[in-house]
Formats: structure tokens, sequence, C-alpha cells
């Protein structure tokens, strides 16, 4: 079979161009910097080297592969985050149709079912709206809840303030690790017994902030770490001070009350998938090895 993967070696494209060349399937992995060739080589996959605002580049990548796996990437620098996230997904559209690609695995997030209110997640709500009017291709919507890697921007807080906190946290939210994502993408990948349009939910554990300091607190040697609940208007600020721009920031405080108000994780509840093998308590000795070394 042959696959084409977007995302570069990212934490979860990189694991699953391993595990498909592995099973001694053909891969393609698109990258936008020329310095991943030769790490892209060296797995045993081909580099092709792009962005995904080029229609043209996509539709020469995607053809004769049997399969694609669709990720957006991330746009620090966009004047409409959204409108950005939904037009990479109408590319993405434009190259499926013209490559003949019949299954596609697609990286969505947990409140995608969203069309406004959830920050970047409802450009992916579009994404998955444009991929769903595909006529004859089968897609399959990942929705992964929020990914523990991102507690690492807590460590600044954490060494400046000694607290951890977002305008989220009160009640429990799911989580998951981005090796436990891979190996879903790459089951679906591999199996392709999906067909027309279906969703599926990836989480691996369940916690409150209070919950999640109280985990991380006692790993780092803080036992009194408390998660303050900020204002959005805190929030805001604090993430302009390190530097995001006003139209990244507040497209996560936005994404946050959806968070806080339960709308964002309203469906995740409704059709909650058995939970993962890695927990919070197991990426806390990762978390605990980064924040030592800050």
């Amino acid at each position: 079979m042959k696959y084409v993967i977007t995302g570069s070696l990212g934490n979860i494209s990189k694991p699953v161009a391993e595990t498909l060349l592995k099973a001694g399937h053909e891969v393609t992995i698109i990258t936008s910097n020329h310095k991943n060739e030769g790490a892209i080589k060296a797995l045993g996959a081909k580099p092709a080297v792009g962005i995904v605002e080029d229609v043209k580049f996509l539709n020469e990548t995607f053809k004769d592969a049997d399969a694609v796996y669709t990720m957006v990437p991330p746009k620090w620098d966009a004047d409409n985050w959204k409108g950005w996230i939904a037009g990479i997904g109408k590319n993405y559209v434009t190259a499926i149709k013209d490559a003949g690609i019949e299954y596609v695995v697609n990286l969505s997030s947990i409140g995608a079912h969203m069309p406004d209110g959830a920050g970047p997640v409802s450009g992916l709500h579009y994404v998955e709206e444009a991929m769903n009017e595909l006529d004859e291709v089968s897609v399959k919507h990942l929705r992964p809840a929020y990914f523990y890697p991102n507690l690492l921007s807590q460590i600044n807080l954490i060494k400046h303030a000694g607290i951890m906190g977002a305008n989220y946290g009160e009640a429990a939210f799911p989580m998951i690790h981005p090796t436990d994502i891979a190996k879903v993408v790459a089951e679906e990948l591999m199996g392709l017994k999906f067909s027309g349009k279906s969703v599926r939910y990836i989480a691996g554990d369940e916690k409150t902030g209070a919950e999640i300091a109280a985990v991380i607190g006692k790993a780092i040697g803080k036992d009194d770490l408390q998660w303050i609940i900020f204002s959005d208007e805190q929030n805001l600020d604090g993430m302009k001070q390190v530097g995001l721009s006003e139209e990244v920031s507040k497209n996560y405080i936005e994404m946050g009350s959806a968070l806080r108000s339960g709308e964002m994780n309203a469906e995740y509840f409704t059709r909650k998938p058995e939970l993962s093998g890695i927990k919070l308590q197991d990426f806390v000795l990762e978390f605990k090895a980064v924040f030592n070394k800050a």
C-alpha cells in the first residue's frame, strides 16, 4: 500500500510512518523543511518538500496513494486563524478529489462539532465539513482530547509564580498522549476498515485542573501546587506577555471558555471511548524531566 503522511516528523506523524514502514508499506512524508529530507530518508520513507497552502504540490504528492493522513499544522502568524485552518481543509479536499484518493484519516479534535466558539478547533469543524462533502471517499475523523504535552507550557508559570492555571479546569476534561494518537492513526490506516464518514474520539485520562496540579506537584516536589482558574482577561494578558499574537491568544481564550462551559467536551461525553493506555501519572515523568532542565 502507498500512504502519504502530512505533519512532517511530528510526534504523531513520525511514529505513524515508522509503523507503516515496518509493515512493509510505501510511505511519503510531507515536510515544509528541506532540512528534514535526510531524516525522512533514513526512516525509509520518501520526502515531499512543500507547503499545504500549495494545492498543486498536494495534488502531485497525493497522486497514486491508496490513503492519506491529513492534519492542519499550526499557523502562529495567521490574521484569521480559523479561516486559515478551514482553507487548508479545502486544499486537502481539492487534492483528494484530483488524486482519486479513496481513504482519508483526518486529525481533528474534541470540540470539532462546534462551528463557532471553540477557537482553532472551530476551524477544524469546517475541515471536517468540507471532507464530508467528498463523494466516494471514506473519511475517518479522529477527535483526540487535550494533549498532555500542552501542560509543558505551564512550566514557566510554576517556576515564576508557583502555580498552574488557565481559564478552565474546574471540571474534569479528557487528555491524551500523542503516542496513543499515533497508534490509532496507524491502526486506521493499515486496517482501512472504515467507510463513509465517521468520527472516533481518543482519550487516555480525565482530570480536573486541581487533580493535574496535585499529580504534577508531587512529582516535582511541590506538594502545595495549585491550579488557579483565571478570568479570560487575565489569561489573555498572560498569553500576550509570553509573545503570542492577539489573534492566536483570542482563539485560545475562546477554546478555554468552551472547555470551562463544558460545551467543548459535551459530545465527547455522549460518545466516550475506552480510555487508552498512557495516563497523566505516566506523562508526569516526561513533565518532570523537562521541568528539571528548564
